[in-house]
């Protein structure tokens, strides 16, 4: 596969340095007590986004919630849903406990359905993230963004789910935004779907061209060699932070520290780690050993979809437009705390050199 060069944003080269600052190895802050309304649990549902066929992702994630049940003492079940907003309006209602998100559905579950993000899914390479690209029919004779475009009104894409970081959102703001482009007025047409979904409408000439993350395409890959040889990478989005654990804050705190024990552990500690290592490789395209992580893991993202909203508002209604003011504060907040762990990360960086020399 070929891909134009990655582009270059500062902000995203600082997520790794967020994530570490945010939490250490031992799992993160410790709680006690419980949270006013907070309830014992007789079973956990595990919320899954099917990103690809629910039937292949109940197959690579029934041990690994097997395991879970196993560790917890409870029954765990998973939650299956079609798109990223069926998910966290289940977190919402209660119907879902913990799962894995997205980073942008993680700011809606944060946001909306009293979430919080507690760890981290680690690719199998060892990354701490992943990329949104843009692929074409091996045979389509496009060959970048700017060829496509030349024939934008004959063309059809295959765009992600709203709520998608890599299949939406992280095209949406440094692709098109970049060039001054809303997809729905410049092409022929638009459809959105989730990552396999495009793959496949690709492959078999239904779009012209689509979003498709790595971890995917990497799934593709390892499973159907066959459909992976006729698909073509034009763009490659910067680098995306891993996809975080969500669970509701509500939880008791017991059943917070067993499960974080249990996430944590798995496929590190005991003598089943290395069984567990092959059920970790069997998901989404082969994971590692999680790791912990935050809601601050999600501040380059937030700042990111709030300058968006303020330059939208600002070309759509002026300066004054209702609602640009708390936008600019939040905004702030944002960049503040972003700052604040940067700042934190240099001083325990030195701190180590020091100690070293």
């Amino acid at each position: 596969m070929t891909s134009t060069k990655i582009l270059q944003r500062p902000l995203f080269v600082l997520v790794l340095l967020l994530t570490i600052a945010a939490c250490d190895r031992g799992g993160g802050p410790q709680e006690s007590g419980s949270l006013p309304g907070s309830v014992q649990k007789d079973e956990i549902s595990f919320g899954i986004i099917a990103t690809e066929s629910t039937v292949g992702l109940r197959r690579e994630f029934d041990p690994f919630l097997q395991d879970m049940s196993e560790s917890l003492g409870l029954p765990v079940k998973s939650y299956f849903a079609s798109d990223y907003a069926g998910v966290i309006e289940a977190m919402r209602f209660g119907k879902v406990d913990l799962g894995w998100f997205g980073n942008k559905s993680a700011i809606e579950a944060a946001d909306r359905a009293g979430g919080e993000v507690f760890a981290q899914t680690v690719p199998a390479s060892g990354q701490r993230g992943y990329w949104s690209t843009i692929i074409v029919h091996v045979d389509s004779p496009y060959q970048s963004i700017e060829s496509l475009l030349k024939d934008a009104d004959d063309l059809s894409f295959g765009n992600g789910d709203p709520h998608s970081t890599s299949g939406f959102l992280f095209p949406s703001y440094f692709l098109w935004r970049e060039r001054g482009i809303d997809p729905r007025k410049t092409f022929k047409s638009v459809v959105n779907s989730n990552h396999e979904t495009n793959a496949l409408s690709v492959v078999n000439r239904h779009v012209d061209f689509a979003t498709c993350s790595t971890e995917v395409l990497e799934q593709i890959q390892n499973e159907r060699p066959d459909t992976f040889r006729k698909l073509r990478v034009i763009w490659k989005s910067p680098l995306i932070p891993a996809d975080p654990f969500v669970w509701r804050k509500d939880l008791p705190v017991d059943l917070k520290q067993r499960i974080r024990k249990f996430i944590f552990d798995y496929g590190r500690e005991g003598p089943d780690h290395e069984r567990q290592l092959e059920v970790l490789a069997g998901i989404s395209g082969g994971w590692a050993p999680f790791e912990p992580s935050s809601d601050d893991q999600l501040l380059p993202l937030r700042e990111m979809i709030l300058a968006n909203k303020i330059e939208q508002l600002t070309r759509e209604k002026g300066q004054q437009a209702a609602g640009m003011k708390r936008l600019r504060e939040q905004l702030d907040e944002v960049r503040s705390r972003r700052e604040q762990l940067l700042e934190s990360t240099d001083s325990v960086s030195e701190s180590a050199g020091t100690d070293r020399e």
